[in-house]
């Protein structure tokens, strides 16, 4: 696999354009020099491995496999810990277990990790008590806590990010491929899991045909490396354009541009105007590139995006992560799909349940209903299984601890409960109980398709 250390000569083209969501830098001679520090580092992941995850993606464009793809809302410093990765990393792996068994389809797993540092706001201010202060933006930019020194953005958190990205890397190899993934195990888990949940005796079926099948194959004698390893992509919303920038690379097998800062990396529905900096960032890299659509995109412009991203029409390379809300899925993204797939192109269609079924309690925090996650996903099967088009897969906010930000779900948690252990730097994420939860009931969705 070619080491793609050579430092890019070109893509930055999007200088010149409106780029929405950038943090209000204050000192700008201190984001050059990190700049100009960051384009000396190593890639974090290498040209290869993104043309590996496109081709995977291809196959899900082609209705051949089915994509997972989930993670924290935003990562954060103080969260890099081998638990934390652990535990995430154990739920994305159970999921794909019983999505792989029940829809008998190869599931790509891809993390929303190792670069989740960043996010858009609504407001670029938040007032509190009387205060004025700049809007937390992740990680990366500035701090969480409400202080005037904490939230003035700081170049240096860019550096950070890079490590902490690395770090986070490091030992998600190392567990996918040191036999912590071992299927054996894996469904172990599960199994654990199915004694606990409310919902256990729903899924024990599945669970025993899972036993079932791997008994055999042991008593045949099979025992196939594929079932030691697993392989496992990084993905993060490519927002802070000076750092993505910095860790573009030209490839030395072919001389395309690449971002190593992730294996995939998408643009959300904030920033992805047709005439602006993100769109025009991601036409030029060679990654497999996802885009957010909210419930008022047009059927022209997705169009328009394929035309900007995927001109070549090429499995693999587009995904469309669709975020339109429970009460909207049904009505608004049957033209999409109509039009895009009478267009000839193959985009790979994903259902991001999460972001357009926010809300706040009473409490002040900010929330989701699990039956308004798994309402918009059926409604996504049910769209796609009307047109004839493949549901490509999910795109999930979630952890693999026992937090209290969504309510509902199978162990179920109340309005009340929120308080107890509500841990997100930003939006609510589903915890390990109600992810699987979801899995189990996505896995009987894509059977009935």
């Amino acid at each position: 696999m070619t080491l793609n250390a050579e430092s890019h000569t070109g893509g930055h083209t999007w200088k010149s354009l409106p780029a929405a969501q950038q943090p209000d830098w204050p000192d700008q001679a201190a984001l050059r020099e990190v700049i100009a520090e960051l384009e000396s580092y190593p890639p974090l992941v290498f040209a290869g491995e993104c043309d590996q995850l496109r081709d995977r993606l291809g196959a899900v464009a082609r209705g051949e496999a089915f994509l997972l793809q989930g993670g924290d809302c935003a990562e954060a410093f103080d969260a890099i810990g081998a638990d934390q990765i652990r535990n995430k990393l154990k739920t994305l792996l159970q999921m794909g277990a019983v999505l792989t068994y029940a829809g008998q389809v190869p599931v790509v797993k891809v993390g929303r990790i190792a670069g989740q540092y960043s996010k858009p706001r609504s407001k670029p201010t938040e007032t509190r008590d009387g205060v004025t202060l700049p809007t937390y933006r992740g990680d990366s930019v500035n701090g969480f806590e409400f202080t005037e020194k904490a939230r003035i953005p700081d170049p240096q958190r860019l550096k950070r990010m890079y490590q902490a990205s690395a770090s986070t890397l490091n030992l998600v190899r190392a567990f996918t491929t040191g036999g912590y993934a071992d299927l054996r195990q894996v469904h172990a888990w599960n199994q654990d899991f199915v004694k606990s949940s409310p919902a256990g005796q729903r899924y024990e079926a599945l669970a025993r045909e899972i036993d079932r099948a791997l008994n055999f194959m042991n008593a045949c004698g099979v025992d196939p490396e594929e079932f030691k390893t697993v392989e496992f992509y990084s993905s993060h919303e490519a927002l802070i354009l000076d750092y993505e920038s910095a860790l573009t690379r030209t490839d030395s097998r072919t001389g395309e541009l690449y971002d190593v800062s992730g294996h995939m990396v998408w643009i959300g529905e904030r920033t992805r105007q047709l005439d602006g900096a993100h769109v025009e960032f991601a036409a030029r890299i060679r990654n497999p590139v996802g885009v957010k659509l909210g419930p008022t995109t047009t059927p022209e412009e997705a169009l328009s995006l394929i035309d900007r991203i995927d001109p070549n029409r090429e499995p693999g390379r587009l995904t469309f992560i669709t975020r339109m809300g429970a009460d909207k899925i049904r009505d608004k993204l049957p033209d999409l799909v109509e039009k895009v797939t009478a267009s000839g192109a193959q985009v790979a269609w994903i259902c991001d349940p999460m972001h357009g079924n926010t809300f706040e309690a009473a409490s002040g925090h900010k929330t989701r209903r699990f039956d308004d996650v798994l309402d918009e996903v059926k409604g996504f099967f049910e769209v796609h299984k009307g047109l004839g088009t493949h549901p490509g897969g999910i795109h999930m906010e979630l952890t693999g601890d026992d937090v209290t930000e969504c309510v509902g779900g199978g162990d179920e948690i109340f309005v009340d409960d929120l308080h107890q252990r509500y841990e997100t730097a930003c939006d609510p994420r589903l915890n390990r109980s109600q992810s699987l939860d979801l899995a189990f009931l996505v896995a009987e969705m894509y059977r009935d398709q």
